[in-house]
């Protein structure tokens, strides 16, 4: 017995919910399976693909006008429903309507008006958090901790006897025990008093408290991790020692998933892509990869990472690094004069790289022309200017195709030997990014169209089409940009995309589509990319880093060597279901984290800086006021209105602009405007600015 017929049944074979009894009668189950037809019930109720009404009856969620899906909350109390289902809008949940769920939640909600696509949850399935970091109070004789995160919108309750010895005004790391309801508040113990945070690496050690990041690995993955030895064998792969081969990372990278060779032949290009064969230290339900399948993916702060994977694997055994041999799975690739792919093939191999090359290394060599880089590397020059060749032709092709070109700048912390950051700059995005980035689209869409190609269960990256609702609310940012479209649906992202480049605004117009897109995640179905314009993508290019790669590593794999029995293929259909949002999950947690750090280290850089002028650039608007990025530092931070003592200002729609009443002075995306550090709240990590 499987879930799939029940689901068909409820879905398709009835008008209205049934009982128990009516599915096991229409579905012809005896009466000695009834215990498994249970069972099978409770796991589908559990994972939100059934829904058991107050009456007892069962019915599938879209049929009951409910959606499953993850929730984002907002830290007014509000929030939205992340459907699970592809191609379904998000559903909005006003404050009292959201049962405590908290960030992150599954849960399933009923819609309560379709035109808005506004509803309320009606069950949370699995909590996301378990822990949080806020500060404690004291008030009379009741304890309680407000979260230090404002997207929670509801103070924790503590015992006396829960405390932890906690005093007034600790920060401190709180246990849930007992979640929200709508009628009662959370409760929770202290588990750990948190030191002031008086230097910036102390923050960043508050953030990984807070989102229940882990530094340190159980025992007995170390010890697993500890029985490996570097020698790896050649027994059973290709021989690829002798192609010149190379990795391309940044400077400060240890974890080298991917290498590159290339050969240019007289009417096309070979491209061998070698990806860290993981998988060949960590298999299936091993402890190592029970703890990477937890954790997701890999953490990056300024100078620190959390990894997915020990330190002894990631930085060392499965990192590709250089005059070492090591264990690899090679995608091969022919590619003619236009950058069409006419040729493919996968296979476990073994390498040697020649050497670990550096993103600004390679842009010496063939943007600058230095002469020093060039003579040092010599022997790999010809390789570099067929990589820079091949580089062009991929991307024309991609972007021919309809593949949104969103080049947006990055931050970067740079920080001085104390850990205290001096600068945060925008990082450089050169030519050798854009080539190892094309490189991985193409290696990435060639595993998954074959895969696909064998009809295997498998772990696709897919990016839905925009709401056309979306577009439309853009519109006023457009017009207010003076950029117009006739296009309509998606065909006007990217027509306002190429009207866009090379215009100073090209950055801000970037950033405030990608924000419109909805993210990108893991699935069993492929719906295809949008954003790259790719009928079939996948991740299998940082086995090291992200967990849903090494997953399609063992698949590939084990289709090149005729492993897949029905038995194995039935484990994938049931235990992909639950990775796929899982892994999606753990990515947005981890770029949550991401982000914080990097608002922390913002605030802790400006922090001597209020009173101090800068000049900068609207780069949002909203009712309260401007959002402003700085030129001389890759910073932003909010004007409110109330600092814009000069007038009284109000929000305009349609020109999406903020308006004086008296002055008629007007704020539009793009404008300069000269600012003042008012305040800096380190402890709230936000910068607040004046207007000069």
């Amino acid at each position: 017995m499987t879930k799939d017929p029940i689901i068909n049944f409820l879905k398709t074979k009835t008008s209205r919910p049934a009982s128990l009894r009516e599915i096991a009668n229409a579905l012809r189950i005896p009466k000695n399976e009834a215990r498994t037809l249970k069972r099978i019930i409770k796991e589908l109720i559990n994972s939100g693909e059934v829904y058991r009404t107050r009456t007892g009856l069962y019915g599938a969620p879209e049929e009951l006008n409910l959606v499953t899906g993850s929730f984002d909350a907002h830290r007014d109390g509000y929030g939205f429903v992340l459907p699970d289902k592809h191609g379904e809008r998000d559903v909005f949940i006003p404050p009292r309507k959201t049962l405590g769920a908290m960030s992150g939640d599954r849960v399933i909600a009923r819609i309560e008006r379709e035109a808005r696509r506004e509803g309320s949850i009606i069950k949370i399935l699995e909590r996301s958090q378990k822990k949080i970091v806020g500060r404690f109070h004291i008030e009379k004789n009741s304890f309680y901790v407000t979260p230090k995160n404002r997207r929670i919108p509801f103070d924790i309750h503590i015992a006396p006897k829960e405390r932890g010895g906690a005093k007034n005004n600790d920060m401190v790391a709180v246990e849930i025990t007992d979640y929200p309801t709508v009628s009662r508040p959370p409760e929770g113990k202290v588990l750990k008093i948190i030191p002031q945070a008086d230097e910036p690496s102390l923050e960043v050690d508050m953030i990984i408290e807070e989102y229940s990041l882990s530094p340190k690995f159980p025992v007995a993955v170390m010890e697993e991790t500890h029985a490996f030895t570097e020698k790896v064998s050649a027994q059973g792969r290709v021989d690829c020692r002798e192609l010149l081969t190379v990795t391309i990372d940044g400077e400060t990278a240890k974890d080298f998933d991917d290498a590159i060779s290339i050969e240019k032949t007289r009417d096309s290009f070979k491209l061998w892509v070698h990806i860290a064969d993981v998988s060949h230290y960590v298999p299936w339900d091993s402890v190592l990869d029970i703890e990477a399948r937890r954790r997701g993916t890999s953490v990056y702060f300024p100078h620190r990472v959390i990894p997915m994977l020990p330190k002894e694997l990631s930085n060392n055994l499965c990192s590709l690094v250089p005059k070492a041999d090591r264990a690899t799975v090679t995608v091969e690739m022919r590619f003619n004069k236009s950058g069409d792919l006419i040729d493919k093939d996968f296979y476990p191999s073994i390498i040697n790289s020649n050497e670990r090359m550096t993103y600004t290394s390679v842009r010496k060599i063939l943007v600058d022309n230095d002469p020093h880089e060039r003579y040092k590397y010599t022997y790999l020059l010809d390789r570099f200017e067929e990589m820079e060749e091949l580089c062009g032709l991929l991307r024309r092709q991609r972007v021919k195709r309809g593949s949104l070109d969103f080049d947006l700048p990055e931050p970067e912390v740079l920080l001085d030997i104390q850990g205290r950051p001096e600068a945060i700059v925008r990082a450089e995005r050169n030519l050798a990014h854009m080539m190892i980035e094309e490189f991985m689209i193409a290696a990435n869409e060639a595993v998954a169209s074959y895969l696909e190609g064998l009809s295997l269960p498998s772990l696709y990256r897919v990016h839905e089409k925009p709401d056309p609702s979306k577009i439309d609310e853009l519109k006023p940012i457009f017009n207010a940009l003076g950029l117009r479209t006739k296009k309509t649906g998606t065909q006007a992202f990217r027509s306002i995309l190429k009207e866009a480049k090379g215009k100073p605004e090209e950055a801000l117009l970037n950033i405030i589509l990608l924000r419109s897109l909805k993210q990108a995640k893991y699935s069993i179905e492929n719906i295809g990319h949008f954003g790259l314009a790719s009928d079939c993508y996948t991740h299998f290019t940082s086995p090291i880093r992200r967990y849903p790669d090494l997953v399609v590593h063992r698949i590939l794999k084990d289709s090149l060597k005729n492993r897949l029995s029905d038995k194995r293929i039935k484990q994938l259909e049931k235990l992909l279901p639950e990775i796929a949002p899982h892994s999606s999950r753990t990515e947005r947690l981890a770029d949550e984290a991401e982000r914080e750090v990097l608002s922390a280290m913002r605030a802790w850089f400006m922090k001597d800086k209020v009173g101090d002028e800068y000049e900068g650039i609207v780069c949002d608007i909203t009712p309260y006021g401007l959002k402003i990025q700085l030129k001389d530092f890759f910073i932003e931070g909010f004007l409110h209105v109330s600092y814009m003592n000069d007038d009284y200002y109000k929000f305009n729609e349609e020109r999406y602009c903020l308006a004086g009443r008296r002055t008629g002075k007007v704020f539009t995306v793009g404008k300069e405007v000269s600012v003042r550090i008012e305040r800096v709240e380190v402890e709230e990590r936000e910068i607040v600015f004046g207007i000069v």
